[in-house]
């Protein structure tokens, strides 16, 4: 689901069902209207096509690609009703719910897939932006990735069934469209559970995610191995601990990169974790390493910068760790991704990060 937080499914399937019993009594839209790029992947239904309230306020374009995919749960019953009305409706009343309980400007993600295979649009200049290749709008799916993540809604619970085929399929060909739009890579397919304390998309798609990255690997080519990192707590030492404080300092932590996990590096992943809606723990995992490991390339400078020239040093490519990603480092980053067959970007995105820390 989009909130930040997990939230029990009744409370959340009973708002959505009243809004839903509300929508199906408006007359369904046509169905050639605001239909979008059918080729090379699902069908879209525009905002304007399921009869989307006006924003609160404008939504935000923002002048840059996405870096990844998100894909939810919608938390909402596993209906067996299967058309494009359904869709819509859903599309209405998850808009009046995001609007009017969560105080939202708009709908929260950027698309939505149908238990009936139906994909529509969600925040307001979703496709418009997906149609450039260039630009994302700001959305409100996931704390923290929201400027930088696409999200997709699915609609159901998922915690102890799978999605229907056709919806699976459906999201199959969405995940490709956006991939091959802005040049992001199939290892760069997430779940919510990723980066916020919380259950969604449910366990049963989650465990699909991996098929998921292989099936749009197989339909566009590249990568699906996601990212693997290491699990660090207090007590750790050693340079990935390193790595660790360098990216807490350069969101703000008053730290200092010792190596080692003490109180003061503990206190600094709880408030980074409290930050980002994560599970406050005190210790560096999935969601962490996910939210702190934004890519870093030639122009960048800071502590981010010092940690990735710092490990390239200790894994055999020396680089001076003056902070500064100039073109030394970025031939020494290409250097280290042709040694574990990453692609030589040059770019240090979270494959390279994982594989830095490995």
């Amino acid at each position: 689901m989009t909130t930040p937080t997990a939230r029990p499914p009744l409370h959340r399937r009973t708002l959505l069902a009243g809004a839903l019993s509300l929508g199906a009594a408006l007359t369904a839209l046509g169905t050639a209207a605001g239909r979008v790029w059918a080729a090379d992947g699902p069908l879209a239904s525009s905002c304007e096509a399921w009869g989307a309230r006006a924003p609160k306020s404008p939504v935000k374009v923002l002048a840059a690609r996405p870096q990844k995919i998100i894909v939810h749960h919608t938390a909402t019953a596993n209906v067996a009703e299967y058309g494009q009305d359904r869709a819509f409706a859903l599309a209405r009343a998850m808009q009046t719910y995001q609007m009017d309980t969560e105080g939202w400007i708009d709908t929260g993600q950027h698309f939505t897939v149908s238990r009936g295979a139906f994909v529509t649009e969600g925040r307001h200049q979703s496709l418009a932006a997906l149609d450039s290749g260039t630009q994302i709008v700001e959305a409100a799916h996931c704390t923290g990735q929201n400027t930088v993540a696409i999200g997709i809604e699915n609609e159901g619970t998922y915690t102890t069934e799978e999605p229907r085929p056709e919806q699976y399929a459906a999201l199959v060909g969405l995940c490709a469209r956006i991939c091959l739009q802005y040049g992001i890579q199939p290892y760069q397919i997430y779940g919510h559970r990723d980066f916020n304390n919380t259950q969604c998309p449910g366990e049963r798609l989650y465990a699909l995610l991996p098929q998921l990255r292989a099936d749009v690997a197989a339909r566009i080519g590249g990568d699906p191995t996601a990212p693997v990192w290491p699990l660090l707590r207090t007590g750790d030492v050693g340079e990935r601990v390193r790595v660790l404080q360098c990216l807490l300092v350069q969101r703000g932590a008053a730290i200092t990169p010792d190596g080692s996990f003490g109180p003061a590096t503990d206190g600094a992943v709880r408030a980074f974790q409290k930050q980002i809606g994560a599970g406050m723990d005190g210790v560096a995992g999935n969601q962490t390493w996910n939210q702190l490991c934004a890519p870093v390339a030639q122009g960048a400078a800071g502590e981010a910068v010092k940690a990735v020239q710092s490990r390239l040093s200790a894994l055999g490519f020396p680089t001076t760790a003056d902070g500064a990603f100039g073109p030394g480092t970025a031939a020494r980053v290409a250097a280290f991704q042709s040694s574990r067959a990453l692609p030589q970007d040059g770019v240090v995105d979270a494959r390279t990060w994982s594989r830095l820390l490995a």
